[in-house]
């Protein structure tokens, strides 16, 4: 069997590797940076940061296949002229047309993480955290004119776990797909394994996360929605608590939620705060209250001053 892998980083990776260890032949590989960075940009990015994909196709000895769009002539020139089985897809930037799709024999197959019909779109890993969901999954399906929308070959459940940020979530659900392509490789080779169409009925979508969350509102949000926001934002992009002129970076791994029915219940209110821990203590919407520790002050000159700006903060 021969197949063309296209995808991201450490997705990629594993997905050599499972077509190695089911011994499957492997026509081409093509990075998502080919699709993404210039000529120049890409010479810079692999000669200075080192990345598990590129390292396995060169170890490997694979070949890579040098084209700008997987909806490029000379991309469906490589697939019509490799006559390959399966195009296995994971994570890529553009849409990829019908006259690509469709030419490998058996099909393209996409890696989408989440339990299809359910959380469609870009990031699944931070918007099942948003919404507190405690299952997602890994799915494989056959591609077609929209997204994620074709027919379920295999899929897998992953815990989300009531502390995962979406670096966490991430990563264990990158495990699970790695057992979840290599079942599939193997089994595609030996069996035929019967598409089943999704149910609509049961779908939704998700576009770009809101990036406006990112400017904590403890005056709107509950305690729980605060802190989910935090860590499904985790590690894309950082969260900020506002005073006055200033915006405090949080850490998502020293963000929690407490209860003392001392403070005074007022929302947006800052009942505490520790100089030593850099820390502020605030009251969410729900009355329950929001302690961040290691907060760093926004601005590259102003971070090394962070306990003096706090300092200042009046309770």
């Amino acid at each position: 069997m021969k197949v063309i892998l296209i995808g991201k980083g450490e997705l990629l990776a594993h997905m050599i590797e499972c077509a190695i260890e089911a011994n499957v032949e492997i026509a081409g590989v093509m990075r998502y940076e080919r699709n993404t960075l210039s000529p120049l940009k890409l010479f810079f990015h692999d000669l200075f940061k080192t990345s598990h994909d590129l390292t396995l196709i060169k170890q490997h000895k694979l070949p890579e296949i040098k084209c700008k769009s997987a909806n490029s002539d000379d991309f469906r020139k490589y697939l019509l002229k490799s006559n390959i089985d399966i195009m296995l897809v994971g994570t890529w930037r553009e849409k990829i047309h019908k006259e690509t799709f469709s030419m490998p024999k058996i099909g393209t197959v996409n890696i989408h993480p989440s339990l299809l019909p359910r959380y469609r779109g870009p990031n699944p890993y931070s918007q099942v955290i948003i919404r507190g969901e405690k299952k997602s999954g890994v799915t494989l399906h056959l591609m077609d004119e929209n997204l994620d929308t074709g027919a379920i070959l295999l899929q897998k459940e992953v815990d989300v776990l009531s502390n995962d940020t979406g670096k966490e979530l991430r990563e264990r659900t990158l495990t699970t797909a790695k057992s979840l392509i290599t079942e599939f490789l193997e089994r595609i080779q030996e069996e035929i394994i019967i598409p089943i169409q999704q149910n609509e009925s049961k779908a939704s979508y998700f576009g770009h996360l809101n990036e406006e969350l990112k400017m904590l509102n403890f005056e709107t949000k509950t305690a729980e929605e605060l802190s989910a926001i935090v860590r499904a934002f985790h590690p894309w992009l950082p969260c900020y608590i506002t005073v006055g002129n200033e915006f405090y970076t949080v850490n998502p791994y020293n963000f929690k939620i407490i209860n003392n029915h001392n403070y005074r219940k007022v929302p947006g209110k800052i009942v505490d705060k520790d100089v030593t821990t850099n820390s502020l203590t605030i009251i969410c919407k729900d009355g329950r209250a929001i302690k961040a520790d290691k907060l760093k002050v926004y601005g590259i000159f102003k971070k090394p001053f962070t306990k003096k700006y706090l300092n200042k903060i009046e309770i």
